[in-house]
């Protein structure tokens, strides 16, 4: 099930999970030009390595669907507010997004034909669904591009003001035997759009989850880190 911008893997339930990833596609339709080298589209700044593929096997399992952007952030960028430059980039740690390069009628075009599309199914499902939880996932990379600095946490967990989900999920990966970021590699009281619109402002309880991109670039990655977030999620799920 799906649209141009979003699509749905598995059945939403009530009081279930559902597995939210606005950066889970390098898809670019094939009418836009965004005048990159395609090899790009392989990397962080056009997709959430991993996710994609985490959210899908996670979604097998009962009472946990997947809802995943179907088009790159560099086309489209649903976690940003439609008004903000970001949201259709024309650069992007250090790549110049020629394509991109619009006036304000070709930016609110592209924001009308993928974002209001994307936060509008989203915002259903949530509705005719309720879940018990909404499980945001996105992945970072092992350093910066602008520093040789490794990143030394496994996962971070992020958070804007409700802070209910996260409080009991990081002693949860700890015990894993995870290095954990609380707020970290950045923080989630910042480029947070899709989850201060359809869980803050609601009063849905949400756990925004990164994870470091070398720990899901394998299909043996996929495998594990859904089997354990998907436990997890479950596990916060019970006891909020």
């Amino acid at each position: 099930m799906g649209g141009e911008s979003w699509r749905l893997l598995g059945t939403p339930r009530f009081g279930g999970i559902l597995v939210v990833s606005d950066h889970a596609s390098n898809r670019v339709p094939t009418d836009i030009d965004l005048g990159i080298a395609p090899a790009l589209l392989d990397q962080h700044i056009a997709v959430d390595i991993g996710v994609q593929a985490v959210g899908e096997i996670m979604a097998r399992q009962a009472g946990i669907a997947a809802f995943q952007c179907h088009v790159s952030r560099l086309v489209c960028d649903v976690n940003r507010e439609p008004e903000a430059p970001g949201a259709v980039p024309i650069a992007s740690d250090g790549h110049a997004i020629p394509g991109n390069a619009l006036d304000h009628a070709g930016h609110m075009a592209r924001i009308e034909r993928f974002h209001v599309p994307y936060h509008a199914a989203l915002a259903r499902a949530l509705d005719d669904a309720p879940p018990a939880l909404i499980f945001s996932l996105h992945s970072f990379t092992p350093h910066l591009a602008t520093s040789d600095e490794a990143r030394p946490w496994h996962v971070g967990v992020l958070y804007n003001q409700d802070d209910r989900a996260a409080r009991i999920a990081i002693p949860l990966l700890e015990a894993e035997g995870l290095a954990v970021g609380d707020q970290e590699p950045y923080s989630g009281k910042l480029l947070n759009y899709t989850m201060n619109r359809h869980a803050e402002a609601e009063g849905r309880p949400y756990l925004g989850i990164e994870v470091r991109q070398d720990q899901i670039d394998t299909p043996a990655g996929h495998a594990r880190w859904a089997a354990m977030l998907a436990r997890i999620a479950n596990e916060v799920a019970l006891k909020l």
